[in-house]
């Protein structure tokens, strides 16, 4: 969705070509690090990473 605010650990803005979501390394897709929102994904528990190949 255009106008969303990227993550630190988003690779491109939701719904750029050839990107798509993932669970985030840091917190496993809950969200939460230490009782706090994750500053990987921003609480959300996902990323946006770059798909494909060689």
């Amino acid at each position: 969705m255009a106008g969303e605010p990227l993550n630190p650990g988003d690779q491109a803005a939701p719904g750029t070509p050839g990107t798509g979501e993932n669970l985030c390394p840091r917190c496993d897709g809950s969200g939460v690090l230490n009782g706090r929102p994750c500053g990987e994904c921003g609480g959300t528990g996902k990323v946006i990473e770059g798909i494909g190949g060689a």
